[in-house]
């Protein structure tokens, strides 16, 4: 693996004689056949990163399913890569359930987890299949009069929290997610006597963690919960999921999580506790999202204008937040490199900032990099998780195209957007010439 200025080294991107290269193809290429703002996944990450997730886990606990947060990025080609792979998927939407069909999930490994549900969504849910993840006990009993399922599982509130951002802690006492311990036994005993036969049992307690110590003790006040379901209700579980949150790193002193270690203590804890309660061989579940295809994602976009003030250098580029909300929303880092000057040393301090009419739009401040010039190529990296999944058409600005390279082969895997397309949808009322 070579090292592209500040980065990690990563399978995928390459400096040759100056000019970036993901999986083999010219960013340069890409960006005068595609134009710009421009995502490109690489398919060889996705996968390697999903093995890596499936492999370290399984050879430690013999039955572990990994669920694709399909939140992350939810491109159909993306579905598809991963469920060639034999993985399940997290889903949080109907629309999610509705794209991962027709990617070829079949309705057994989707696993929906949704919050404030409607009754017309749950009887979508319920005529695809899936298994659905109840998050209150409203929506438990709303689902029963609808239908009784012959699988549910409770998302529950561990107490446990942690997340890059408050925004994306999904457990403790602030958080709207999940069914809190004293209720969690009345909603089993609901389904039970509602005529449900098999249990599962989930939480989710943040996204973007880099330790290991949010998640052992989590599953362990899980497992806890799971102990005093099976005592007072008499019931088993078909599986314990717990949850995604695997992090990745953007900042360059961040340290990449420890995955051996990870997978090491909670099934160490998983398999004890299990035993110990005597809850069976339920199978052992994570929800890996960020860490499947952050780092398979980089976001290109043309530098139009650099702007010189008595305190600034900006630089202008054609991709905002409306394509990248992450460091506006969370305030987040993404490395940046200057696509067709990777050899050249870093001279200047720039702020890169995009055509948003917001003092908000900016995609990296006061960064050192080389001396910039209209017309070069920035390179955002780690933006294939929550890219343009999160991506808009605000300022009626059309969204960007998406591709996929493999191996030096490239292909469109999402045409862009054009002014026409702000249009789709929209009709003058009759009062109106």
């Amino acid at each position: 693996m070579q090292r592209v200025g500040m980065l990690r080294p990563n399978e995928i991107l390459e400096d040759r004689e100056g000019v970036l290269h993901i999986d083999g193809v010219s960013a340069l290429e890409l960006a005068e056949r595609f134009d710009t703002p421009l995502y490109v996944m690489s398919e060889r990450r996705i996968r390697n990163n999903y093995r890596r997730v499936y492999e370290t886990f399984s050879k430690r606990y013999r039955k572990v399913k990994v669920y694709y947060s399909a939140k992350a990025n939810t491109n159909l080609s993306i579905l598809k890569i991963l469920e060639e792979e034999g993985s399940c998927l997290d889903a949080v939407s109907p629309g999610e359930v509705f794209l991962a069909l027709k990617a070829g999930f079949k309705p057994e490994r989707i696993l929906y987890t949704g919050t404030s549900v409607r009754d017309d969504e749950l009887r979508f849910l319920s005529e695809s299949g899936v298994t659905i993840n109840v998050d209150s006990l409203s929506q438990l009993r709303r689902l029963l009069k609808i239908s009784t399922p012959e699988t549910i599982s409770v998302r529950v509130n561990p107490e446990v929290g942690a997340g890059h951002h408050e925004h994306v802690v999904t457990a403790g006492r602030e958080s709207k997610f999940g069914i809190w311990e004293e209720k969690v036994v009345e909603a089993y005993r609901t389904a039970l006597e509602a005529g449900v036969k098999h249990f599962g049992i989930q939480m989710h307690i943040g996204s973007g963690i880099l330790s290991v110590e949010p998640f052992t003790v989590a599953t362990e006040n899980l497992l806890k919960i799971a102990n005093r379901v099976h005592e007072e209700v008499g019931i088993g579980f078909e599986f314990i999921d717990l949850g995604g949150g695997l992090g990745v790193p953007y900042k360059p002193e961040e340290e990449e999580l420890n995955l051996d270690l990870l997978a090491e203590k909670v099934t160490a804890l998983y398999r004890e506790m299990v035993e110990q309660y005597g809850l069976g061989k339920p199978t052992l579940c994570v929800e890996p999202g960020r860490y499947i295809v952050c780092d398979a994602g980089v976001l290109l976009t043309r530098v139009n204008t650099v702007k010189v003030t008595p305190f600034k250098r900006f630089v202008g580029v054609d991709a905002g937040f409306n394509t990248l909300i992450r460091p506006a929303m969370y305030g987040s880092y993404h490395p940046v490199v200057v696509a067709n000057r990777l050899n050249e040393p870093g001279e200047e301090t720039y702020t890169i900032v995009g055509p948003i009419c917001e003092s908000g739009d900016i995609l990296a401040k006061d960064r050192m990099l080389p001396r910039i010039q209209e017309g070069d190529l920035i390179a955002v990296l780690n933006a294939g998780a929550y890219g343009y999944s999160m991506s808009s058409q605000y300022n009626s600005r059309p969204r960007c195209a998406e591709v996929l390279v493999m191996d030096g082969e490239y292909a469109l895997i999402r045409e862009r957007e054009t002014l026409h397309s702000l249009l789709e949808g929209q009709h003058y009322p009759p009062w109106l010439k």
